[in-house]
């Protein structure tokens, strides 16, 4: 289903490609220098031409500003991936051996029935 309706949107988009290439096949002088009516380095291609590079070079420069933008989020999901590994390390290693202290006393209070006091108010 997918296949079709890229199918259905990009016959479209490809005719009309062919028919802007086809329609604006005549050269263009293509320059960088405004002020020159002889500039130095001067190209004349066809007008699709330049328009296709005109796109890929947007879709690059597009592309590279969204991968940067999305550089803090990248480090998130990396911190939080180590995170997430480290915390089921600790919990199959708790779970291998149980939370004994080194000494085989609980690691915490509540399993050995000890009260914890608390300090008096002020």
């Amino acid at each position: 289903m997918i296949r079709f309706l890229k199918g259905l949107v990009l016959l479209p988009v490809a005719i009309l490609v062919v028919l802007l290439a086809v329609a604006n096949r005549d050269p263009v002088r293509l320059s960088f220098d405004p002020f020159s009516p002889e500039p130095v380095f001067a190209v004349s291609l066809p007008l699709y031409a330049i328009l296709f590079a005109a796109v890929a070079l947007g879709i690059v420069v597009g592309g590279i500003g969204a991968w940067l933008g999305q550089g803090g989020t990248r480090a998130r999901a990396r911190r939080d991936r180590r995170e997430n590994d480290r915390l089921q390390r600790q919990a199959a290693h708790l779970k291998t051996f149980g939370a004994t202290e080194p000494a085989g006393e609980p690691a915490y209070a509540g399993a050995a029935g000890a009260r914890v006091a608390l300090p008096a108010p002020r």
